[in-house]
């Protein structure tokens, strides 16, 4: 929420949240319609129809809060928005100027770092708080220099080095801290191209990936359309706070707390996958990986296939015409996510590469589905303008929507022919997109091997075909003579981007854009939505349902619990992610969260997505650690969303687990590798092992926005010794386990060691990972929430 202020005020007869905000719609949009020229139409209005409860509580809230701008849905990505419209750089309230900062509820909130505004991702646990006049609070971060040399080669995009930065700065570990860019190497890269790397700071590990203003965030201000007086004001502001950076003067050298390097001219071609964002494959290396990640066992580069059935073809039917699937066919490609649609020159570059494609007669396998989701209306504009955007469309890469689609999951069925080919002889199929997250099970259920690749990588991709392909040495397809074509016969120069760029994209295309967003559509415009000051809550909703968070709350505080006896619910290893842990993507229709919709009468094509009824806690509280590539070692290597009821040994789902630890009167504790909880920031990560009765998580590490809503839900976040796990300690997750914490909170200190016994006689210390006094407040008063609304009634009164 932007410009957070510790302030009541306003209308009287209507609520108020406690700070100004700008709350951005940024809603999903599933590609149920691809391939075609009325897919916009027709997936918005698929949308509309599935999701009228969640739009009308949010138009709703609209009006019920007085200072509260909705951007309707099917306007784009949130962050692509701020970026183009929303983000000030530098406040003015009458006169008083101060610096923008924003926080959101998606971890790539981080995009804004690259027009110089101080902004990351929170749980919508701590937004809640924030919009409500809680201060946040965190631990000073160190800052991590990032020197920038040189410039881009030729044929190398801005994706080819947030790949690669990702890549490094994870290697150099930087979770919980800031990165500032710098370097004479700043000069060679583009806004758009800034933004892309700071979006991806969650895939780093980063609270934010920083670009501090220079002439160059000034002339992107100039492109979206802010006004000369604005700009003015922005840079005399900075300019006189020493927060300007003018690279045509001589630089002071900057002290951080540790710094890294990069020569852009090192920078090639790669892409990412096939399962976490930050295992880069450089383009030329690529066919090699892909064996090796066939050949290997079952692992973040590895799905153990045998020699034997490694070059297997799968003959199908598709629309009554013979078709073929091996292991590493595409059959999803998209252009997607707020990482790469603000960039025009990946945009522009994938319409260029479209473009010779066509004119060498090459041609799309029809059984490949394949999108465009642009993250705003200004991307259609100059696609429309460079006359490009007829080639994408000539090759199956229509408009969808404007929203995240497949890189959160909402890829949408593949054909039925399609989807059987794969499950019913175990292929390992491929998506490749221009997201941000590729971690299993996310983009689709079917597919297998997911790789993050530039749009224009996507676009060649799908042209071949396969991943299983070296660029270099394979041709891509055959020209309408029947002569082979090369990857280098279609990949356009910088110089031809750059053109194209410079003609096409327009400061006149952000204010046409922006002057209509806020009037809406009229499907939204249309949506009837009752009037008053508190919500009318349906008992029969599947979308909205009231949460049980302040259920029987009190107004005394139940000071601080210890864990006693607990049962383990779940035993991972490393780097299980949000995705594994929050509900995602599509609702399986073998799972606890599609039984309690068919018995409420939905019918299975009207399931919708997790992330469409999150609004609903019982649903999502039977889609948490539901992903179907969830690996538990209580299942001895078999994958999936089940445990084990440890007092019995029976197999259950997770959910059901649970509720049978619930229902006895059990408390359940998770145990946990590194990087526990990596990936998006979700808030249901947190808010649903709440609610299955999770009491704590002892992990080896915690990625910062998993931690702090675990400690925002009232959940114990602990952290073994160095050197300590599961696995060393000899904890097999069959024991029962206490955690003796003191009757005050007064006697608890942010840091501090604190004794694990288990029921067979061993212990073991931990680091209570409560990082600050506030959140050890958030822990007595049983959560962030309670905490807040104790505060605003006794503020009241």
């Amino acid at each position: 929420m932007r410009d957070a202020m510790n302030k009541l005020g306003g209308d009287s007869n209507k609520i108020n949240p406690l700070v100004p905000v700008d709350l951005v719609i940024d809603h999903s949009v599933q590609v149920d319609v691809a391939r075609s020229e009325n897919a916009v139409q027709a997936n918005m209005e698929l949308e509309f129809r599935r999701n009228q409860e969640r739009f009308g509580f949010l138009k709703w809230g609209s009006n019920a809060f007085d200072n509260m701008l909705v951007v309707p849905p099917g306007s784009g990505i949130v962050h692509q928005v701020n970026l183009e419209y929303l983000g000030r750089v530098v406040f003015n309230r009458g006169g008083l100027l101060y610096p923008d900062s924003v926080v959101g509820t998606d971890s790539h909130t981080t995009m804004i770092d690259g027009l110089g505004v101080a902004g990351w991702g929170v749980g919508g646990i701590e937004a809640e708080a924030t919009m409500l006049g809680q201060p946040m609070s965190m631990v000073l971060p160190g800052v991590v220099g990032f020197k920038l040399k040189g410039k881009l080669r030729d044929g190398v995009t801005a994706t080819d080095l947030v790949l690669t930065v990702t890549q490094t700065l994870r290697k150099h570990g930087v979770v919980g801290k800031f990165v500032e860019f710098y370097g004479e190497g700043m000069s060679e890269l583009s806004l758009a191209d800034r933004a892309t790397i700071a979006n991806m700071s969650p895939e780093y590990g980063a609270t934010m990936g920083f670009f501090p203003v220079d002439h160059i965030t000034l002339q992107y201000l100039r492109l979206t359309g802010r006004s000369d007086d604005t700009i003015a004001m922005i840079e005399s502001y900075l300019r006189a706070n020493k927060m300007f950076v003018d690279y045509s003067e001589p630089q002071v050298e900057r002290v951080y707390s540790s710094y890294l390097e990069l020569s852009l001219e090192d920078v090639e071609p790669c892409v990412s996958g096939p399962k976490r964002p930050h295992d880069r494959v450089p383009l030329k290396e690529m066919k090699a990986d892909w064996h090796s990640c066939l050949d290997n066992r079952v692992g973040f580069k590895g799905f153990a296939v045998p020699k034997e059935s490694q070059s297997k073809v799968v003959e199908f039917n598709f629309n009554g015409t013979p078709a073929q699937l091996r292991h590493g066919d595409v059959v999803i490609a998209a252009i997607t996510s707020c990482t790469n649609t603000s960039n025009p020159s990946v945009m522009l570059g994938a319409a260029l590469v479209a473009k010779k494609a066509c004119e060498l007669g090459l041609e799309m396998k029809p059984w490949i589905k394949t999108s465009l989701a642009p993250g705003s209306g200004v991307v259609t504009k100059y696609l429309q303008k460079s006359g490009l955007q007829k080639y994408l469309n000539q090759l199956g890469f229509n408009i969808v929507g404007y929203g995240c689609t497949t890189c959160i999951g909402n890829s949408g069925d593949l054909h039925e022919a399609v989807a059987s080919a794969i499950s019913e002889n175990d292929i390992v199929a491929s998506a490749v997109l221009s997201g941000n997250r590729n971690f299993e099970g996310r983009v689709h259920p079917l597919t297998r091997a997911n790789y993050l690749a530039s749009p224009p990588l996507v676009v060649a991709y799908a042209l071949a075909g396969t991943v299983d392909i070296d660029f270099e040495t394979e041709p891509i397809g055959l020209s309408k003579d029947g002569k082979n074509i090369f990857f280098r016969d279609i990949w356009p120069s910088n110089e031809e981007i750059a053109e194209v760029v410079q003609s096409s994209v327009l400061p006149d295309m952000f204010k046409a854009t922006y002057e209509a967003i806020t009037k809406g559509n009229p499907m939204w415009n249309q949506l009837s939505v009752p009037s008053g000051t508190l919500y009318s809550w349906d008992p029969k909703s599947t979308y909205i349902h009231e949460p049980p968070y302040f259920k029987d709350m009190t107004m005394s505080p139940p000071g601080p619990h210890g864990v006693k006896d607990a049962f383990c619910l779940l035993n991972f290893g490393d780097s299980i992610t949000t995705d594994h842990i929050s509900p995602a993507g599509s609702i399986h229709k073998d799972s606890p969260a599609a039984k309690y919709l068919l018995e409420r009468g939905v019918d299975r094509r009207d399931f919708n997505s997790y992330g469409s009824r999150r609004g609903n806690d019982e649903i999502m509280a039977r889609g948490t650690f539901a992903n179907i590539r969830l690996v538990n070692k209580f299942l001895k290597g078999e994958v999936g969303p089940k445990t084990v009821h440890i007092p019995t040994g029976e197999k259950l789902s997770v959910f059901d687990a649970a509720m049978r630890y619930k229902s006895e009167g059990r408390d359940t504790i998770v145990l946990a590798g590194a990087e526990y909880g990596s990936g998006s920031s979700r808030d249901w990560a947190a808010k649903g092992p709440m609610l299955l009765g999770v009491k704590a998580v002892i992990a080896k590490s915690f990625e910062r926005i998993h931690r702090s809503n675990l400690v925002g839900m009232g959940v114990i976040p602990l952290c073994f010794k160095a050197g300590e796990d599961a696995d060393t300690l000899g904890l097999t997750g069959h024991e029962r386990y206490s955690i003796d914490l003191p009757a005050s909170v007064s006697e608890i200190k942010p840091g501090q060691d604190v004794t694990v016994v288990t029921d067979n006689g061993k212990s073991f210390a931990c680091t209570l990972r409560f990082d600050t006094e506030v959140e050890l407040a958030y822990f007595d008063h049983g959560g962030i929430l309670p905490y807040v609304i104790r505060n605003l009634i006794n503020t009241k009164h």
